[in-house]
């Protein structure tokens, strides 16, 4: 018998729970951002019964669809929150920025000026993260850091990208996110999430006037080592609504 939302909600919270403890941490400091791709409306309504307040969605075009339900079956004062965690399109951006209170995956200049001059025109900040490719994976968006560390030229390209990033009105940067490879052993990808704590800190000492205060690591089958690598937003999809539809 396939588990509840609610049973599965219960479980995260302690395996949550429990990794912070290892790491010495409060568990309150973790914020999980529950990702509903092709997840129903109605199984959001039971997500945020739960008590689930951030949701995530990767594709602009299945938020702009979704979002408008939940928002009608909860009443317009439900305390809810929307986290853009897929690849955002430039050309999306005005229409990310209508939907999402959050966006995770911020991977260029151009991105981020586009964002900056929206941000602009609305009157309203735009809180971001920058997306940022620790592991190497081709396949993966972000700013290339693999090589952070150890390479000087690949290391000074980013915090020359960062300081005009910081340098654009309207934007608030807040973090950095990454998305880590799949592995049978969560173990194997520990290295990953250590690589992006440890450029949050150098970014914090380059940068100090900047707000570094989130790292967006971690999903369903890594986010406990996520955390005690110093996660402070998961991304929760499987682990809350179970297995998605082939």
């Amino acid at each position: 018998m396939n588990a509840s939302i609610a049973e599965r909600w219960e479980q995260v919270q302690e395996r949550i729970a429990r990794a912070a403890r290892r790491a010495g941490r409060d568990p309150g400091e973790i914020t999980v951002v529950a990702v509903t791709k092709t997840v129903s409306p109605e199984q959001i309504l039971e997500a945020y019964a739960c008590g689930l307040r951030i949701f995530g969605e990767n594709r602009v075009e299945e938020a702009e669809e979704k979002i408008p339900q939940v928002q009608a079956l909860l009443g317009r004062e439900a305390a809810i929150q929307w986290h853009m965690v897929g690849h955002l399109q430039r050309r999306k951006a005005r229409r990310a920025l209508s939907l999402f209170e959050v966006i995770h995956s911020v991977d260029s200049v151009p991105l981020a000026e586009k964002l900056s001059r929206l941000a602009v025109e609305r009157g309203q900040p735009a809180r971001i993260l920058l997306e940022c490719n620790v592991s190497g994976e081709a396949s993966k968006y972000g700013f290339p850091l693999d090589r952070w560390e150890d390479d000087a030229a690949q290391r000074e390209a980013f915090f020359e990208a960062v300081a005009r990033i910081l340098s654009q009105p309207g934007l608030e940067v807040i973090g950095l996110m990454t998305v880590a490879p799949i592995a049978p052993d969560p173990e194997a990808v520990r290295p990953v999430f250590r690589r992006l704590r440890a450029l949050r800190d150098a970014l914090a000492a380059r940068f100090p006037h900047g707000s570094w205060v989130h790292l967006s690591m971690g999903m369903t089958d890594d986010f406990e080592v996520a955390i005690e690598e110093g996660a402070t937003m998961i991304r929760l999809g499987r682990a809350i609504f179970g297995e998605r539809p082939a």
